[in-house]
């Protein structure tokens, strides 16, 4: 089978946290934080390197946190994304504190990765299936079919919601080959009595099957993709519409590939029931889910160690 590498997008500091690092918040019995679950379950999965994507800022605490730990465990490694790593010609707008988005941040991993590899985001706890199943993905044979090969964990939308305010998703539409044909990034979804709801800024509430698959930024790459994010960066700093607030999302990125023909993303479906800490009001019902899943073996009291 090919090595596989896992890589943790950790470099945000959550807005609507109230102002924490939240990815570095304990929520496990003995100080565990999700990304510690998250690696746990990669290792267990068979991936055999983590590169942790964080700001150079926080190294010192992040490296005390989590990756001096995980140094003894699994090969480790650090990508900084940084508002002012540009591409040649392009300065960071005065003002601008924003992070460049997710597409930037995998881009950032391009001189420490050369195999296939999964990106997920820190503060999301995945469950155990997501992993197996895109890694037995990203280590396998896959015919050639002229395009880039490429995989995405879906989840049910009704598994991803919180109680306590909305929540920005991929919703995806997949083909009968099991392929995603389109990725529509929807914000302000809320939990309703009935299922799920996107909410407008009017208030009025829009109904959603709760059954639909989402994104949960959890994707299965080949090295391939990093020439295409190298070039679609540039691009669209050139094109840039709000210098502030703009973006450089990855479900962006997948889709315009996916409508160029230029990408096949086959969706590996998780039943699992995804849970984060979105907003600080989340983190006791984080902390009563690791203890009911330590409570019926999936995890041991102390997870290292």
């Amino acid at each position: 089978m090919r090595k596989t590498t896992l890589v943790v997008m950790a470099a945000g500091i959550g807005s609507r946290f109230g102002g924490g690092i939240k990815q570095l918040e304990p929520v496990g019995p003995s100080g565990e934080i999700i990304m510690d679950y998250s690696v746990y379950d990669a290792i267990q999965a068979g991936f055999d390197k983590v590169v942790f994507i964080i700001r150079k800022d926080l190294e010192k605490d992040f490296r005390e946190i989590i990756g001096n730990r995980m140094e003894k465990i699994v090969e480790t490694a650090y990508a900084f994304q940084e508002l002012d790593d540009l591409p040649a010609g392009f300065q960071r707008p005065e003002g601008r504190t924003k992070p460049w988005g997710t597409g930037q941040a995998i881009l950032c991993c391009k001189d420490l990765v050369q195999e296939p590899f999964a990106v997920i985001n820190a503060d999301d706890y995945y469950g155990k299936e997501a992993f197996v199943k895109v890694h037995d993905y990203l280590a396998g044979e896959h015919p050639a079919c002229g395009k880039m090969d490429f995989c995405m964990a879906g989840f049910q939308l009704g598994n991803t919601l919180s109680e306590n305010g909305g929540v920005t998703r991929g919703i995806c539409s997949v083909n009968e080959d099991g392929h995603l044909t389109k990725v529509t990034e929807t914000k302000n979804i809320v939990k309703t009595p009935e299922g799920a709801a996107v909410k407008g800024e009017d208030g009025r509430l829009t109904s959603v099957a709760a059954d639909c698959p989402v994104s949960m930024n959890m994707w299965g790459f080949t090295p391939e993709i990093f020439e295409v994010l190298e070039n679609g960066f540039a691009e669209f700093l050139k094109n840039l519409s709000d210098p502030m607030k703009g973006e450089y999302l990855i479900p962006t990125i997948v889709d315009g590939l996916i409508q160029e023909q230029k990408a096949n993303v086959t969706v590996l479906e998780s039943r699992d029931k995804w849970f984060g800490v979105t907003y600080k009001e989340d983190k006791p019902a984080v902390v009563r889910s690791f203890r009911e899943l330590i409570d019926a073996g999936v995890y041991r009291e102390k997870l290292f160690g």
